[in-house]
């Protein structure tokens, strides 16, 4: 929560605002996210307008998740930019925009929905350690980054898997 009493209400008032937050849970996507009660860094503008506080920002974190092809751990850094206006109490608004307009709550501006929108629009749909990173084998899972050569024998029709072991020469001990 960010206090904006200072600002009075005056159209054209502003405050520059630099913070190191604690990051909420579950900021992120599946595979991809801001661990818990990282540091996240604020730096922010807020500006008294007729019908609220115009909230424009940059906010810096680090990133912990893994790769979507090959499950290995990804550490990265995001940066997004936001802008919101959050309307004053009492301040009227369409009935039908009343769910998609940001409100202040006692001059206190809420970010939390603010920062988690902008930090999960931001990320990859499936992030990766590298933009060509192969993946797993799909038939033992081993890591095709690691072994570029990797391969299996011809599949065997398991109709025929049986007789694949009258055709090994039996192995007698001497």
């Amino acid at each position: 929560m960010l206090d904006t009493r200072e600002l009075g209400r005056r159209p054209g008032s502003q405050r520059e605002v630099s913070r190191t937050v604690p990051a909420p849970a579950d900021l992120g996507i599946e595979v991809l996210g801001v661990p818990e009660g990282s540091p996240v860094e604020l730096d922010l503008r807020l500006e008294a307008v007729m019908e609220g506080v115009l909230v424009t920002g940059t906010a810096r974190a680090g990133l912990e998740g893994e790769c979507a092809r090959c499950l290995e751990p990804i550490s990265d850094d995001v940066e997004v930019r936001f802008q919101e206006l959050f309307v004053y109490d009492g301040h009227d608004v369409d009935p039908e925009e009343e769910f998609e307009v940001s409100k202040l709550r006692d001059d206190l501006v809420d970010l939390e929905p603010l920062l988690r929108d902008a930090v999960v629009l931001a990320l990859p749909f499936q992030p990766l350690c590298t933009d060509d990173c192969p993946g797993l084998c799909a038939e033992c899972g081993a890591r095709l980054a690691d072994d570029p050569d990797h391969g299996h024998g011809e599949p065997v029709d398991p109709r025929w898997a049986a007789l694949s072991a009258l055709a090994e020469p039996e192995q007698h001990e001497d």
